[in-house]
């Protein structure tokens, strides 16, 4: 019997694919921001102002992240209990145990970016370019929704807990038990609200407009961070060879989780379009979470230096799964074609 092949699509040209690209809002908030906080950063009585808009834009954007979570769907999604288990494992065990064996590098990067690495691994998963990833390379999308958000909303839980017993007792940052009533206070009781409004404000949380307001608010986040950093001279401890050992370890660390979730969840017997939901869910650390957090937890500590290893990580991962979903969306189509085999993530 004869099979109907799919023509191969044109691949643009390398020339028309460098002009077409349009950077992501989130990035180029980021990257303005560390920029106008080098050279106009926010000071004094200013600083305080600003430090109070950021905490009213952080209760805003978890109010908005529960006004968009679905209670049905995330009751749905929990039936496939295996793979949210097993990501958030990755998420909230594996991460912190590999961020203690990284315990080494404090002497060669100093205490306050070790404490950065450490906090980087102690984050939750993003939601977006999870779910983006794992559709893209033709992954199980609904489990992928569901998966980051369960592990979204775990890390308004575990990320402070983990906080509290990891980075408080490894010098530098005391953290104490009134970090849970400050996440509930500035995180939850907002999360909360958002849920028990969500059946007349779901729209409105889901629209593009409010989309860029929680990219904005991290951009302020990033401003006020990095402005305290440069008026407090903590970036003069900052070498060139300090930045690029971040991004190299960056890249090790992105690759050596994608093989290592990618193995774990085949030998565990989970099929192609869940494997692409686990390898993405599980190797993410959200910047959209993290920041916020950092910025509730570590209030008056020098949050510049300790945020920096998780923006390179997070723009790292980004451009590292891009890659990787293509490959795999790829190897699926060829696989359809084929009608032979099984497609692979690694």
């Amino acid at each position: 019997m004869q099979t109907n092949r799919t023509s191969e699509p044109t691949q643009p040209s390398l020339l028309s694919r460098i002009l077409s690209y349009r950077p992501d809002l989130l990035i180029v908030l980021i990257l303005a921001a560390v920029a106008l906080a080098l050279i106009v950063p926010v000071r004094g009585q200013a600083a305080d102002i600003a430090n109070t808009i950021v905490t009213i834009a952080i209760g805003f954007l978890f109010f908005l992240y529960g006004a968009r979570l679905s209670r049905e769907e995330a009751f749905k999604g929990l039936m496939h209990w295996k793979l949210h288990l097993l990501i958030l494992v990755f998420t909230f065990v594996a991460f912190p145990l590999i961020g203690l064996l990284l315990t080494p590098l404090r002497g060669l990067v100093g205490d306050d970016m070790f404490m950065g690495i450490l906090y980087l691994c102690l984050v939750p998963s993003t939601v977006q370019s999870s779910v983006a990833f794992t559709s893209i390379a033709r992954g199980h999308v609904a489990a992928s929704i569901v998966a980051a958000s369960v592990s979204s909303l775990a890390g308004v839980f575990l990320t402070p807990l983990l906080v509290l017993l990891l980075m408080s007792t490894s010098g530098g940052l005391h953290i104490d038990a009134s970090t849970f009533l400050k996440i509930a206070v500035q995180l939850l009781l907002p999360f909360l609200l958002g849920q028990i409004l969500r059946p007349w404000v779901h729209k409105f949380a889901a629209s593009p407009l409010t989309k860029k307001v929680d990219q904005i608010s991290i951009g302020m986040v990033v401003y006020v961070s990095f402005s305290d950093g440069v008026t407090s001279g903590a970036w003069s401890s900052v070498s060139i060879w300090t930045l690029l050992g971040l991004i190299v370890g960056s890249v090790v660390f992105v690759y050596a989780m994608l093989w290592f979730t990618s193995t774990v969840a085949r030998r565990l017997g989970f099929d192609y379009r869940d494997q692409v939901a686990i390898q993405f869910a599980g190797t993410k650390k959200s910047l959209a979470s993290g920041l916020p957090m950092a910025a509730v937890m570590f209030a008056g500590a020098n949050l510049g230096l300790l945020i920096l290893p998780l923006m390179i990580f997070h723009q790292v991962q980004l451009m590292i799964c891009s890659a990787r979903a293509s490959k795999y969306a790829k190897r699926y189509e060829a696989w359809e074609r084929s009608g032979t085999g099984s497609p692979t993530t690694w």
